[in-house]
């Protein structure tokens, strides 16, 4: 069973209502949440962006729907582990925010589901939603 790493830009893709809402929906109704993980750091970029906007109510509505009602889980690296981020960022040649995406996909053995095309250079790649969506069927 293949689990999924949720980007910071799938999140805010939705929570924005921007060109690939219904993607990202339609992947979240799909792919059972048992399945799909969160890094802490997509999560306060998140909540840094949604408050930014003055969208705090965004925010906790996500949790809620999210996390504590959807079963989504949180993947997070602890300190021994971000040794990992540099060395990622330095071979894939990714900044702090995707290697430490990378670093928890590659020690929890996810697939990194995104819209970000830097992750395309590297040995683990990305998924867009509508990839996963057409393996799944």
């Amino acid at each position: 069973m293949t689990l999924y790493l949720l980007d910071t830009n799938i999140l805010l893709e939705l929570l924005l209502d921007q060109e690939r809402a219904d993607e990202v929906a339609a992947f979240l109704q799909k792919i059972e949440t048992s399945r799909l993980y969160v890094s802490d750091f997509s999560l306060f970029s998140t909540g840094i962006h949604l408050f930014r906007r003055g969208m705090p109510h965004v925010f906790a509505t996500m949790l809620q729907d999210l996390f504590i009602d959807g079963g989504v889980r949180l993947a997070r690296l602890d300190p021994v582990e971000m040794s990992a981020v540099a060395s990622t960022a330095l071979q894939a040649s990714l900044d702090f925010d995707d290697a430490y995406q990378y670093a928890c996909a590659e020690g929890m053995d996810m697939t990194i589901v995104s819209f970000d095309s830097d992750f395309d250079g590297t040995a683990l790649g990305r998924s867009t939603p509508s990839q996963v969506m057409a393996r799944e069927t």
